[in-house]
């Protein structure tokens, strides 16, 4: 990607010191008294690299630009419907709405209001996110499965790319997908750039393009920041709006049961205009228009989207019954032709599916099961669907069947179907070398499981090899090295993990466990603490940290380091009691 650049214009004055800091000074009281106003702040005659920017504004004097009407870009929205509602606000070279990363002039959203997120800024409205998933991480149908996780990431990711080049929303989050164990076919955006998939969503889909349009749909909603500017319109409903959200969390947390995600959903769409369950109208054709842009340039299949919702559609009509997706996210004609038509004017790419898609689809019906029966019934249906030639594809089918297999611990069964498996992929792809991911790791959780540790190790490592960024595999490998008690290896692993991924769980789970093993006490109590911390445990979370301080084995900058982490928690947990308190 190009360096990135400020454009500015020199005024022809000479510059001194005292005038370019009284030329600052003045520019800054400007800016602070009219801040819902854009501007362009103008300094040199080139383009200054964005780190310059700030050197080259104190080292020559400025004037402020008149804003620039929005009126001369709306002709290059696509339809009439596109077209930018805010027309008397402008854009600014430094505060644009992303900031360095666009350039002056830009193709400008399929907008239908304004997307700023009013007073919620996004680092306001990521804090938010991560209380909520603090309270997700706790539930029981939360699914932390590497494999699902990775893949759902990496479409994500995919997508964050094309909004990004084609200057997408106002600013882009660190998204964060996650799946939750629950059959009912639903999605939903959080606060900050957090959205979670059903797994009865994932199996209905048959097209990774079909999975993709709905992340789409939900990262536009985080890209328009609907949630934020539902909360900036409703300025005295913040707590009200916030308290749906966080009871709807906490109605899944205590019924404990496959309604987490409807109670998640709805529970976000508290927030929503008009205090409804739900986002407008408007948000969801706003929602649509962004998420299409972003599936049509990441290389999807542009008709996937429209095609998911007139299946959708046409099920609930079939059935009577309403899909908790259609009540969240109300499908009209009106929604599934605009589509239709933004499709048909798009041209035509072949899109490229990653096999990982049919797996990762399959493993969800897996881990949608609760009880040892639904996964005997998980195998009775991949066997049906392979007698009779019924399976989307065949090889997906045998390895749902050898993880289905291997949650039974029928590991020789399993080893059976993974084999069938393995060599339906290499003839598919007519690569006799081709894996993945999700044959890779069964391949070494079926070794452990089986007690053979060297194969298992070996497999790890050649697993490492091939995908160096995949959590699963390090999570599968971790998983080996403990049983084969190379606890040391393990704790380094792990630790290494913490530091690249110090938001995620898993990582302190495996250093606390290696830890212990090695009787390194203090180690694994700051583990425990972190991880606790992570799922908003903070009292068990201090205690750990207390109990690491007394160590013997903690030296004078450890202990320093661990009261001064101590202090954060405690800190935290304070804020957080006082949301509560501030919502009861």
């Amino acid at each position: 990607m190009p360096t990135v650049s400020v454009w500015a214009q020199a005024l022809q004055t000479p510059t001194t010191a005292a005038s370019a800091a009284a030329a600052t000074a003045e520019a800054a009281s400007a800016a602070a008294a009219r801040t819902r106003e854009n501007r362009l702040l103008a300094t040199g005659s080139a383009a200054f690299p964005a780190k310059q920017a700030s050197a080259a504004l104190a080292a020559s004097e400025l004037r402020v630009v008149p804003v620039l009407p929005m009126e001369p870009l709306r002709y290059l929205a696509e339809t009439p419907d596109d077209e930018i509602a805010d027309r008397t606000s402008g854009l600014n070279a430094l505060e644009s709405p992303v900031g360095f990363k666009s350039p002056f002039f830009i193709q400008p959203l399929p907008n239908l209001g304004d997307g700023s997120g009013g007073d919620l800024s996004p680092a306001a409205e990521r804090k938010l996110g991560e209380r909520v998933m603090r309270e997700i991480r706790s539930d029981p149908d939360y699914i932390d499965d590497w494999l699902l996780v990775d893949y759902l990431n990496a479409v994500s990711h995919r997508l964050a790319s094309a909004a990004q080049d084609q200057f997408l929303g106002g600013y882009v989050p660190n998204f964060e997908v996650f799946g939750v164990r629950d059959p009912q076919i639903n999605a939903f955006s959080l606060p900050g750039g957090f959205i979670g998939v059903n797994t009865g969503l994932i199996q209905i889909t048959q097209t990774e393009s079909e999975l993709a349009s709905v992340l789409g749909h939900e990262m536009g909603h985080v890209l328009q920041r609907h949630i934020a500017r539902s909360i900036s319109q409703q300025r005295h409903a913040g707590y009200t709006a916030l308290a749906g959200l966080l009871f709807g969390v906490l109605a899944g947390l205590v019924a404990h049961s496959a309604d987490l995600g409807e109670a998640l959903a709805l529970g976000s769409q508290a927030l929503a205009v008009d205090n409804q369950l739900r986002f407008s109208r408007t948000a969801e054709h706003e929602a649509d228009r962004t998420g299409f842009r972003m599936l049509a340039g990441a290389g999807y299949d542009p008709y996937a989207m429209a095609e998911f919702f007139r299946r959708l559609d046409a099920a609930s009509h079939d059935s009577g019954l309403v899909p908790a997706y259609a009540r969240t996210h109300p499908l009209t004609t009106d929604r599934i032709a605009d589509m239709e038509d933004r499709a048909r004017r798009t041209p035509y790419r072949q899109p490229k599916q990653n096999p990982e898609y049919f797996f990762v689809r399959e493993r969800a019906i897996v881990l949608q099961a609760n009880w040892p029966s639904d996964l005997r019934e998980d195998v009775r249906r991949f066997d049906a669907d392979i007698q009779m030639q019924t399976a989307l594809n065949p090889a997906a089918s045998w390895y749902g069947k050898a993880a289905a297999q291997s949650m039974l611990d029928e590991t020789a069964d399993a080893q059976a179907s993974l084999a069938k498996a393995q060599a339906l992929f290499r003839a598919q792809t007519h690569d006799e070398n081709a894996d993945s991911p999700s044959l890779a790791v069964l391949s070494v959780h079926l070794a452990v499981q089986d007690g053979r540790d060297a194969d298992a190790l070996r497999l790890a490592d050649a697993a490492r090899g091939r995908w160096p960024q995949s959590n699963a595999v390090v999570d599968v490998q971790l998983e080996a090295l403990l049983h084969a008690r190379r606890f040391t290896q393990a704790q380094a692993l792990a630790r290494q993990q913490t530091v690249k991924a110090p938001d995620e769980p898993a990582w302190w789970a495996y250093l606390a466990e290696a830890s212990d093993k090695l009787g390194d006490s203090a180690t694994e109590h700051r583990a425990m603490a972190e991880r606790l911390a992570l799922r908003g445990a903070w009292p068990a979370a201090t205690e750990h940290l207390k109990a690491a301080a007394l160590d013997k084995s903690v030296n004078f900058y450890e202990a320093s380091a661990i009261q001064a982490r101590l202090h954060q928690m405690e800190a935290q947990y304070k804020e957080d009691q006082k949301q509560k308190d501030d919502l009861n």
